[in-house]
């Protein structure tokens, strides 16, 4: 495994992070406690280091997992990243959108960061985590409702606590970056970025570049789209949010793995699966600081994590992108 620098801090992360969010089964069809805890620690056996959660995943579910897999490991081998600001417990800020728990009821999501529930939010992800420090401590959403200023003075009160090393925040434009910052120390920005969602190319990049921010770029592989495991008629199973995406129409499943198939020899050449390829294409791309990557399974995760042995070169890695190009998904 490889590591990087998060920002202008000293904490290092691996450059594939644990992403949890599939492991607290919510919107993904279920998960397997078991198999989603053996993912995990596979995942640190081979180097990667880094988990990011949230207590939205599986409403607690995916925290408490992460807990339960990190139980007996040195707390300074290893980075914790959670975050705040979406409630399904509670009435207030943006209303995000309705859905149903684990258990199949139904719940109201709510994007919220005002003071107080950042507060006790945080309380709650370090019970749930069994730890009493988070390493970086992130807002899910912005929330129109609360002033920024008001929420990154919570997290700034966590650090003075020592609850909290560092603040970061996710799904943030640049001008809500500017305006965080002038409040709190901010070292990355989490943000959705792949071979097909690359928007923040035109302005979050080079902002984020030029400011020393660290960008956590997460879905790389599409959720799964740019596996090549996918093929048009794919049944997904009840509870799982991809069959309403518009990436998994038959039509962009056909176009994205015509795609893949020509970057397949790429991938054979070098003895690594598709999923690998991207991976390593995604930590070559300008300002992209890690990959999150998700498993539900050991199989999975010794993947992810082994996409690291290898690399890329300049040159394959333009061929890449020019055979990108050419791919024009209806979305």
């Amino acid at each position: 495994m490889k590591y990087r620098k998060l920002g202008n801090t000293d904490l290092q992360l691996s450059e594939v992070t644990f992403g949890a969010w599939a492991a607290g089964g919510w919107m993904w069809g279920g998960t397997e406690k078991k198999d989603a805890i053996k993912a995990i620690r596979v995942s640190y056996s081979l180097g990667v280091t880094s988990i990011d959660t949230a207590p939205i995943y599986g409403q607690g579910a995916s925290e408490e997992i992460v807990g339960e897999a990190i139980k007996g490991i040195p707390r300074d081998s290893f980075q914790i990243l959670t975050k705040y600001g979406m409630r399904w417990d509670l009435k207030k800020g943006d209303f995000a959108f309705s859905s149903k728990n684990n258990n199949g009821s139904d719940i109201d999501i709510y994007k919220y960061a005002g003071k107080e529930s950042i507060i006790k939010e945080c309380e709650d992800s370090l019970r749930r985590l069994g730890t009493d420090y988070i390493d970086l401590y992130q807002i899910h959403w912005p929330d129109s409702t609360t002033p920024i200023e008001e929420s990154m003075e919570a997290v700034c009160r966590l650090i003075e606590q020592g609850k909290v090393l560092h603040a970061g925040v996710c799904n943030y434009d640049v001008a809500q970056l500017e305006e965080a910052t002038k409040y709190i120390p901010l070292v990355s920005d989490q943000v959705p970025y792949s071979m097909v969602k690359r928007d923040i190319e035109t302005e979050l990049v080079p902002y984020c570049i030029e400011n020393n921010k660290s960008i956590l770029a997460y879905s790389p592989l599409e959720r799964g789209l740019l596996t090549g495991k996918m093929q048009p008629g794919y049944k997904f199973s009840e509870g799982d949010h991809r069959k309403s995406v518009s990436f998994f129409k038959d039509e962009n499943l056909k176009q994205t793995n015509d795609f893949l198939n020509l970057i397949r020899p790429i991938a054979d050449d070098k003895h690594i699966t598709l999923g690998q390829l991207v991976i390593l294409w995604t930590l070559q791309q300008p300002g992209i600081t890690i990959a999150l990557v998700g498993a539900r399974n050991y199989e999975q995760a010794i993947e992810n994590a082994k996409a690291i042995d290898n690399s890329l070169s300049k040159e394959e890695t333009d061929l890449i992108s020019a055979h990108l190009a050419s791919l024009e998904l209806v979305l």
